[in-house]
């Protein structure tokens, strides 16, 4: 029997509303795309919005300010330095000796780190550009459950047991690394090297990580 029209289920109309959680996602979203443009200055909470397509006062609900909103959009530009990192080491050599592998584990964690900041430059600014923290935050790892820090901490600790970096030498070997190859970074993006070709820095990074390895 035909149904009349007035009985007709309807199909609910689309919401145009966010569930619960979701706003906070887009606006998260929303903020990286900024930051992958132009830095941490560009991660404003009225264009993220826009960009989520609601009012900018929905924005309060999850971020009681602009600083909040650059915190997260920060946590997900570390993880994808993390990430980075985790794309050269697993493509690292796995042949030779232990500390064979120890120290290309410590070049590939460089390697990654200056490859993040060349090509992905306004999140890299984002990352490291204002408050960060070396302590364990699961938002800010990459698949591994590590952090930028804390991939350079392990790979560190990996010399350490292959007999490659003898164990007194240790402490403190993860800031002597780190700000060499951070000052290469910056050297490139806001230095003399700004406009070196890139065939250029990555040879130069390849001899950074030479050096980095001998030094420590």
């Amino acid at each position: 029997m035909a149904v009349p029209m007035s009985e007709t289920v309807r199909q609910p109309a689309q919401r145009s509303t966010y569930r619960h959680g979701d706003l906070r996602r887009a606006l998260i979203e929303a903020g990286v795309a900024l930051a992958r443009g132009g830095g941490p200055a560009a991660v404003v909470l009225r264009e993220a919005t826009r960009r989520a397509g609601v009012a900018p006062n929905a924005a309060y609900r999850h971020f009681a300010s602009r600083e909040d909103l650059l915190a997260a959009v920060r946590e997900q530009a570390l993880a994808a330095v993390a990430r980075a990192m985790e794309a050269e080491y697993r493509a690292a050599p796995a042949e030779g000796s232990d500390a064979d592998r120890a120290r290309a584990l410590v070049r590939a964690v460089g390697r990654g780190y200056l490859r993040f900041a060349w090509t992905e430059t306004g999140l890299f600014r984002t990352a490291f550009g204002g408050s960060f923290t070396v302590a364990a935050n699961s938002a800010a790892s990459g698949a591994d459950g590590r952090n930028p820090f804390g991939h350079l901490n392990a790979a560190l600790d990996a010399l350490v047991a292959a007999g490659a970096l003898a164990p007194e030498r240790r402490p403190g070997a993860e800031y002597l690394a780190w700000s060499t190859v951070h000052g290469l970074a910056l050297l490139a993006l806001d230095g003399p090297l700004q406009d070196a070709p890139q065939p250029l820095l990555e040879a130069l990074g390849e001899r950074l990580l030479d050096m980095v390895e001998r030094g420590l």
